[in-house]
């Protein structure tokens, strides 16, 4: 199920991938700077936000009840786990962005530098991953939402954020924790909470 979003991602990587520069994977090199149109960096924002907004208040409405809200619940997880991990990744390899630099081997220089990897794209890739593995079977039109760290992928790539590698290790990431935080018994997070969390709001003022 999580292939959709890697497929996705490799197509729209295997057209520039002659043009390689270098990097850990030997595709990285600077798009050509676009920021107008789909790929302006608002547009990316408001995807961003809207998802987390949309995933955690959901989670909070919902409760863990229904199969919808469990689902959400543990994109909560994935989101949180994989944001914790990329920021320790980025701190450690503190790579310098396209937007900086043409060189795609510049790693482990100022603490500025968190190119490596792509904390937006491992956010959406958790976000989406508990859907597509909880209703892949029973709605295949699931699938569909790994266009969108696809699109944020290439976003952050059109802007010049980040690097072909980082975007790619972002979504390996980011589907990792959404496979795990789906394969659990229960959400971790929402274990963490007082119990009136597990209801929901829209159940507990009914």
């Amino acid at each position: 199920m999580a292939r959709r979003i890697w497929i996705s991602l490799l197509l729209l990587l295997a057209s520039g991938t002659t043009l390689a520069a270098g990097g850990p994977l030997g595709i990285d090199h600077r798009l050509h700077y676009d920021n107008s149109g789909i790929w302006k960096r608002s547009y990316q924002n408001v995807l961003v936000y809207g998802t987390v907004v949309s995933v955690v208040g959901g989670a909070l409405m919902l409760g863990d009840e229904d199969d919808l809200g469990d689902t959400m619940w543990r994109s909560v997880d994935a989101i949180a786990f994989g944001s914790l991990a990329t920021r320790g990744l980025k701190a450690t390899f503190r790579r310098e962005r396209p937007i900086d630099t043409d060189d795609p081997d510049r790693f482990f220089k100022s603490r500025k530098d968190k190119s490596f990897p792509s904390g937006e794209v491992t956010l959406m890739s958790a976000a989406v991953t508990p859907f597509i593995v909880k209703y892949h079977e029973d709605y295949p039109a699931v699938y569909a939402l790994a266009l969108l760290p696809a699109y944020d992928a290439m976003a952050r790539m059109k802007v010049r954020g980040h690097w072909q590698s980082d975007v790619l290790v972002g979504a390996a990431v980011g589907t990792g924790f959404g496979l795990w935080a789906s394969r659990r018994n229960s959400p971790l997070i929402l274990g963490w909470l007082p119990g009136g969390f597990s209801v929901g709001f829209v159940h507990h003022f009914r």
